[in-house]
C-alpha cells in the first residue's frame, strides 16, 4: 500500500494547510486539510483509519500533538478540505481540545492543521488498512480507535512533511 498528498512537495506541506493559510475555525484552528491518495491496498481492505500527528510537539507541550484522525473512510482519496466538506468520514477529536487549547470537542473533531509555536516541525501522516470497519461516531478519541484496531490491520503506510512557524 502506498500513499501520498499533493499537499506535501520535496517533504514540505504547504502552508494553506497550516497557520499560513487562509482557513480557520472561529476558535483560529487552521482547518484546511490535506488531500490524499492511497494505491495498491491489500486484498480484504473493508475500511481505512487515519492518524496525521506531531511527534516534535512532545518537548513543547508533553505529548504527541494529534492533528487529525479519520475512521471508516470507504474510498481511496481525499480532496482538499473534505475534513470540512465531507458527508461520509468519521473524524476524532484532535489536539485541539485539550489543556493546551480552548475548543471544544465538537470543534476539534475536524482536521486541525499544523501551527509549530517554536521552529520548523516534522508531522506524520498514516494510513492503516483494516479488515473491518470501526464503528467509531465522530468525536470519538484516538486510543478508541486504536484499540479496536487492534487485530485488524492488513496494512499501514505513513508520509511525512515538515511546517515552520508563522
Amino acid at each position: 500500500m502506498k500513499i501520498e498528498s499533493k499537499g506535501i512537495v520535496n517533504g514540505k506541506i504547504a502552508d494553506r494547510f497550516g497557520s499560513k493559510g487562509t482557513q480557520f475555525t472561529e476558535g483560529g484552528m487552521p482547518s484546511y486539510s490535506l488531500p490524499l491518495d492511497i494505491t495498491d491496498p491489500p486484498e480484504g481492505t473493508v475500511s481505512f483509519a487515519i492518524v496525521f500527528e506531531d511527534h516534535d510537539a512532545i518537548p513543547v507541550c508533553g505529548f504527541t500533538w494529534i492533528h487529525w484522525t479519520v475512521s471508516d473512510l470507504k474510498r481511496t482519496s481525499l480532496d482538499e478540505n473534505e475534513s470540512a466538506t465531507a458527508k461520509d468520514i468519521i473524524q476524532g477529536v484532535n489536539s485541539f481540545c485539550s489543556c493546551a487549547s480552548d475548543l471544544t470537542a465538537e470543534e476539534a473533531s475536524a482536521y486541525g492543521g499544523p501551527d509549530p509555536p517554536d521552529k520548523e516541525h516534522e508531522y506524520t501522516l498514516t494510513v492503516f488498512a483494516l479488515d473491518k470497519e470501526l464503528g467509531l461516531k465522530n468525536g470519538f478519541f484516538l486510543n478508541d480507535m486504536i484499540k479496536r484496531m487492534d487485530g485488524h490491520v492488513l496494512a499501514h503506510a505513513k508520509i511525512k512533511g515538515r511546517y515552520s512557524p508563522r
